[in-house]
């Protein structure tokens, strides 16, 4: 059962931290960690390269069944994730992914899909899940449940700079308002809305380092003797 597994989950918008604090958090403890938002990702990409509309509610859940995902352990760093054996990771992290992720993320039957797929990871000795919705739909049951969260300014600043890493261009003003429009459709959604969960812990990361906010969650996790 996978009831008896500990689970953490991290949530939480877009440049929170939440992706680094998790796959840190996951080395720390010796867990399993899934990458929730990458599963999107991967089929917004398949969305574009398959040119499929994205309001085909058919032809969407088609696509998720039939995704064909591997995530190859990469020593602590993000994992490597294999699309039919090649390697997208980086084509994945592009904003048009992004936003078409957060798009066809609203539909309840991609989502209802998707999840069982997300619950698979659920593995001893314990798993760290990082997403939107872990602690609220897709891992109800988990131990702790972490809800990180940042202006949207500090947000923005550090999204510009993964951009820049990248040798991709971007402004901080069009960063700014790509991340406005998307925590404002992952929060007005009606299937699975951004938001903690009413026993999540919330951690403001604003003025925080990774290192600080990992040391708040291993306190937490100290504390409930995972």
């Amino acid at each position: 059962m996978i009831k008896d597994i500990p689970v953490i989950t991290i949530d939480g918008p877009s440049g929170a931290g939440k992706g680094e604090v998790s796959r840190l958090l996951a080395k720390e403890l010796g867990w399993h960690f899934l990458d929730s938002g990458a599963i999107y990702r991967v089929l917004a990409l398949v969305v574009i390269r398959k040119k499929i509309p994205q309001d085909e509610i058919t032809f969407l859940i088609n696509a998720a069944k039939n995704l064909d995902i591997k995530f190859t352990n990469n020593y602590g760093l993000a994992p490597r994730v294999v699309l039919d054996g090649e390697d997208v990771t980086q084509d994945i992290r592009h904003e048009e992914c992004g936003n078409i992720a957060s798009k066809i993320a609203a539909f309840i039957e991609v989502r209802e899909v998707l999840a069982t797929y997300q619950r698979s990871f659920c593995r001893s000795p314990g798993l760290v899940a990082d997403g939107r919705d872990m602690g609220t739909v897709v891992f109800p049951f988990a131990k702790l449940k972490i809800f990180l969260t940042a202006s949207v300014e500090e947000r923005a600043r550090r999204r510009l700079l993964q951009l820049q890493d990248q040798g991709l261009n971007a402004t901080l003003g069009t960063v700014f308002a790509d991340l406005a429009m998307r925590d404002k459709r992952d929060r007005d959604r009606i299937v699975s809305p951004l938001k903690p969960d009413a026993d999540a812990i919330i951690v403001d990361t604003t003025k925080l380092s990774i290192s600080e906010v990992l040391q708040q969650i291993l306190a937490h996790v100290k504390s409930m003797q995972l």
